[in-house]
C-alpha cells in the first residue's frame, strides 16, 4: 500500500500541470462475494493426518464498500475505502470418522489507482489496481476426529486487487458504477483464494463547476471638444455649446459550452444549461440594452450541412428560453446559427488521428454557444 501510495504522489504533479478538472468524491457500494474456499485444503490444514470425506461449502454472501477518491483529470483518480466481503462457511465428514465445519469474514482497507476510458459523453470503461489489507477471523468446531480443531484463528496480511467496470454520468452530482473485482487473501491455514465481488455503486463528486468565459470590451472615452480661439478686435458672441459624443454602447460576450447546455448531439437545453442562462438573465437586471445575439458553433465532426442545423437549432433553444424564463424582449434578440467557423482549436491542437474518444474532448471548446450583449448600465 505504502508502495502504490508513492506512485500515485509520484504521477500527481505532471497530471495537476495537464488539466484543472479535478476534484474529490465519495461513494458507496452493495454487491455479492463468491469465494474459492476448499474445504478439503482446510480440512487436512486444520487437522494433519485427517482429510475430508465429503464436503460442502456456502461461498457466496453479500458484500459492500464504502470509499473515497480524487480525481487527477479525466482520466485519473486515486480511490481509498473500507470493504467488508461477508462470510463463507463449509461443513466436512472426516476420515477418520468425524465432522468438522468452519466460518470465516472477511473485512479490510484497500487503495486503488482507478483508470477511466470515455466511450460518450456520459458513458465510461473503468479499471483499477491497487493494495489491501485484509483481516480474516474463522471459528471451526467438530466432532471425533475433529473434535481437536482450534476453536478460532485471525490473519492479517497485505495483498493485490483489480478489477473492471463501466460508469454512466447520470448528472455533474452523481455518477453510477457497476464493477467485478478480485481480492486475493489468506484462508485460516494460509493458502491463497480468491474473493470475487460483483457490485453496484452510487458516487458523489464535490465541487464540480461548469466553467464559463466572460469578454467585456473596454468602454469608449470622447475626446474633450477643442477650444474656440477669440477673433482680434471683433468679439464673436457666445457660440452655442457642441454636445458631447455619446460613448459608445458596451458590448459584452459570454461564451457558454455546448456540452453544458445540451445533451450530446440533442438541442434541448439541459437543467445545469437552464443555470447557466438563468444567472445571465439575472445579470441584465436593472440594464437597459439594445440588443442580445445568440450564435450557435459546432465542433468540425459530421458534415456542415449537418453541423449548420445543429447550431441553429441550438441558438434558436437558448433565445426561446431566454424569452420563456428570462423574460427577455423578443424584438431585442436574435439568434443564427454559426456551424463549424470560427474554431477555437486548430487542426495542430487536435489531430483527426486522435482516438475518438480523446478527439470529442480535444474539441470540446468549438461547441459552444456565444451571446453578446450591446447595452448600457
Amino acid at each position: 500500500m505504502l508502495g502504490l501510495a508513492s506512485l500515485c504522489a509520484a504521477i500527481t504533479s505532471p497530471v495537476f500541470a495537464q488539466d484543472s478538472n479535478h476534484f474529490y468524491y465519495g461513494g458507496a457500494s452493495v454487491g455479492q462475494s463468491k469465494s474459492d474456499s476448499d474445504a478439503a485444503g482446510l480440512t487436512s490444514g486444520l487437522l494433519p493426518g485427517v482429510s475430508a470425506a465429503s464436503s460442502s461449502t456456502d461461498q457466496k454472501d453479500t458484500s459492500y464498500k464504502v470509499f473515497g477518491g480524487y480525481q487527477l483529470n479525466r482520466n485519473i483518480a486515486i480511490e481509498g475505502g473500507y470493504f467488508n466481503l461477508g462470510k463463507n462457511s463449509f461443513n466436512a465428514v472426516t476420515v477418520p470418522g468425524g465432522t468438522l465445519a468452519g466460518e470465516s469474514k472477511v473485512q479490510g482497507l484497500n487503495l486503488d489507482l482507478v483508470g477511466t476510458l470515455p466511450l460518450t459523453e456520459r458513458f465510461s470503461v473503468l479499471g483499477r489496481v491497487g493494495a489491501q489489507q485484509a483481516w480474516s477471523k474463522s471459528t471451526f468446531s467438530g466432532t471425533g476426529a475433529g473434535a481437536g480443531v482450534v476453536g478460532s484463528s485471525t490473519r492479517n496480511d497485505a495483498n493485490m486487487k483489480v478489477g473492471l467496470g463501466i460508469q454512466y454520468e447520470i448528472n455533474p452530482a452523481m455518477w453510477v458504477r457497476g464493477e467485478v473485482e478480485r481480492y486475493r487473501i489468506k484462508n485460516a491455514v494460509g493458502q491463497r483464494q480468491n474473493v470475487d465481488v460483483a457490485s453496484v455503486s452510487l458516487v458523489f463528486p464535490f465541487g464540480r463547476t461548469a466553467p464559463t468565459r466572460m469578454a467585456q470590451a473596454p468602454a469608449y472615452v470622447a475626446p474633450p471638444p477643442a477650444p474656440v480661439a477669440p477673433v482680434a478686435v471683433y468679439v464673436m458672441p457666445p457660440a452655442a455649446p457642441v454636445p458631447a459624443p455619446v460613448a459608445a454602447p458596451a458590448r459584452q460576450r459570454v461564451s457558454l459550452s455546448a456540452d453544458t447546455l445540451f445533451g450530446f448531439d440533442a438541442v434541448a437545453v439541459r437543467p445545469e444549461g437552464k443555470t447557466a442562462l438563468d444567472k445571465f438573465s439575472n445579470e441584465l437586471v436593472g440594464t437597459t440594452y439594445d440588443s442580445i445575439s445568440v450564435e450557435g458553433y459546432t465542433d468540425r465532426k459530421g458534415s456542415e450541412a449537418y453541423n449548420q442545423t445543429l447550431s441553429g437549432e441550438r441558438a434558436d433553444s437558448v433565445k426561446s428560453y431566454l424569452v420563456t424564463h428570462g423574460k427577455i424582449d423578443p424584438t431585442k434578440i436574435s439568434a443564427v446559427g454559426r456551424g463549424e467557423a470560427s474554431p477555437v482549436t486548430t487542426l495542430a491542437d487536435c489531430s483527426d488521428k486522435l482516438p475518438r474518444a480523446q478527439l470529442i474532448t480535444c474539441l470540446q471548446p468549438d461547441r459552444r454557444v456565444e451571446l453578446e450583449v450591446t447595452a448600457t448600465r
